[in-house]
């Protein structure tokens, strides 16, 4: 079980402030602005512990660099990303798992485990108008259950 620190506790409460991922330097810098004294290296370490416990959503940009976000629903989920604005959706793909596991179990695999961050344009930037029968916030998207996540800014860089 994780201590839960006063930097780890400002780290949390810096990410439920925002809608989409953030770099660490970038979660450091809000840090800071909101008069916080810690260390990047802090950050970095409190960031990669919280990643593990679940607690967090991490995301590697085309750059390889980590983003974090605290997401709304703690079990396992997608996540489709605007590369303009960072809008981020999060789904659940019950066809797709199911998909993946018969494709290991025809392989020989076990014990699996995956992340799938699905990268394009949202609407409000140049992607394809919504398709009918297509809906978004916390319905159905062809049968499956999304929630969407709109950003104010600071989109994934890739």
């Amino acid at each position: 079980m994780q201590r839960n620190t006063r930097q780890r506790s400002a780290i949390l409460e810096t990410l439920a402030r925002q809608d989409d991922f953030r770099s660490a330097q970038q979660i450091h810098e809000q840090m800071r602005a909101d008069g916080e004294t810690v260390g990047l290296a802090t950050v970095y370490r409190n960031l990669q512990a919280l990643s593990r416990s679940g607690r967090l959503d991490v995301l590697v940009a085309g750059d390889g660099e980590s983003l974090y976000r605290q997401c709304e629903d703690t079990g396992h989920h997608h996540h489709l990303v605007c590369r303009e604005c960072g809008r981020t959706v999060e789904f659940l793909a019950p066809k797709l798992e199911s998909a993946m596991t018969a494709i290991a179990r025809e392989h020989g695999f076990t014990d699996l485990d995956h992340t799938l961050e699905v990268f394009g344009l949202c609407t409000d930037h140049g992607g394809a108008e919504q398709v009918e029968g297509e809906s978004v916030g916390s319905e159905q998207v062809e049968g499956e259950q999304v929630q969407d996540e709109p950003a104010d800014g600071g989109a994934p860089r890739r």
